[in-house]
């Protein structure tokens, strides 16, 4: 893959980032289906360190990279040409978000406390968003966890599932419904709660097909949790603002790491369809393997120019940043599959094969078409943002002659 126009030690670090995935996270991957266990992790951030590629999206007065969101994707490309990249750079969901999130909102102490040993690597943090039907999921709006002021701090109520990254954290961002306190407004605030606190519990395993994010989605049940006012995150009532400063910029994460493996899974394909015969000639000679060939990488480059608009825009105007992030995740979370599904095609019996890692990529990269908002709600978002700004332009006074827009006074 090429990025022209990186500043040169954009481009340094993508290239050592490259060159450590491939000679170093690579072996370390486990069989298909498999999980990275912590000992391996614990090495490979080490080694990250010491190549001088841990952290990328980190400040660096917290020992990372210190990367403007423009810069974002070619680096975390790299890294998800591995499974288990991401994690070892430490640029993996929940933690990532979550460490963008604290940078921009959290109090000194906070960071201190919460961002500092997350950005070293040395805890792992969740995000307590998803509840059981009826509550919040793919509308934030249903959020049901309640917290009620009490002297010095809240009380916690509620019940979270498919909380990512739960078991083993160290603490989690919970989203809670808060009545209006002060000169503050009835709505949704977000609160830093340890795991260790006897009021949160995780609860039973939720089983997916994806392995790459560390701690699973379990159930996690808070019950009569006790935290200080120094726990809340932001301001209270602001929660779902500072949702917005989290999740369009995480949704747009996944999809340059996914685009990583998609790439490596196409060229496990391009490899076996140059080397393997078939009638006579190599697979890549075949009609129907150069459309397939063909199609996924078109995928690929429109993929990746939808990432890097939306990524200019979230460093410019997040607003509309945010608004392109939905856009950029359903393009990407479907496009990136058919590439994967495409490469196991190439790939035939194999392909499906534990000998190959292809079916565990289609496993990894499914479930991104219903986390972080289902495809399908992305798209009723997208399509009332359309008719909205449709709407605006006319009543400023554009309208539609024949083939052309014109303004008020007829002028082209």
């Amino acid at each position: 893959m090429t990025f022209p126009h990186l500043p040169p030690e954009v481009a340094e670090l993508r290239d050592r980032t490259r060159r450590f995935i491939r000679e170093v996270v690579i072996d370390a991957e486990p069989a298909p289906g498999g999980r990275l266990d912590q000992a391996t992790r614990d090495r490979l951030q080490v080694a990250a360190k010491e190549a001088g590629v841990f952290a990328p999206l980190v400040p660096k007065e917290y020992g990372g990279q210190g990367l403007p969101i423009e810069h974002w994707s070619p680096i975390l490309q790299e890294a998800g040409y591995s499974t288990i990249g991401p994690s070892t750079l430490n640029c993996m969901a929940p933690d990532e978000g979550n460490m963008h999130m604290l940078n921009l909102i959290a109090t000194e102490d906070q960071k201190k406390h919460h961002l500092a040993p997350l950005a070293a690597g040395e805890i792992r943090s969740c995000f307590g968003m998803t509840e059981p039907h009826p509550g919040a999921g793919s509308d934030p709006a249903a959020l049901r966890t309640t917290a009620v002021r009490t002297d010095g701090g809240w009380i916690i109520d509620g019940h979270k599932r498919f909380t990512s990254g739960a078991v083993g954290a160290a603490f989690c961002i919970v989203m809670a419904r808060t009545p209006s306190v002060g000169s503050s407004p009835e709505g949704a605030t977000m609160f830093l709660v340890d795991m260790t606190n006897p009021g949160i519990r995780v609860g039973e395993a939720i089983h997916t097909v994806d392995r790459a994010i560390d701690g699973g989605h379990p159930h996690l049940y808070i019950e009569n949790c006790f935290v200080p006012d120094e726990a809340v995150l932001g301001e209270v009532g602001l929660g779902f603002r500072y949702a917005q400063v989290r999740l369009g910029p995480a949704r747009l994460t996944h999809c340059m790491r996914w685009l990583g493996l998609a790439r490596r899974a196409h060229d496990i394909a391009l490899d076996r369809a140059g080397k393997r015969e078939l009638f006579g000639g190599p697979i890549d000679s075949l009609g129907l393997a150069q459309h397939l060939i063909a199609e996924s990488t078109i995928d690929i480059e429109t993929s990746d120019a939808v990432i890097t608009k939306t990524a200019a825009l979230l460093g410019t105007d997040p607003k509309a940043g945010s608004a392109m992030s939905s856009i950029a995740k359903v393009h990407c979370s479907e496009a990136i599959f058919r590439v994967i599904d495409r490469a196991i095609q190439i790939c035939g019996g194999d392909g499906v094969s534990d000998g190959l890692p292809l079916a565990q990529y289609l496993n990894e990269v499914r479930p991104f078409r219903i986390y972080d908002g289902s495809n399908e709600t992305h798209r009723w978002a997208i399509a009332r943002r359309a008719s909205a700004g449709r709407a605006a332009a006319v009543r400023a006074g554009e309208q539609y002659r024949g083939d052309a827009v014109v303004g008020r006074h007829g002028g082209a």
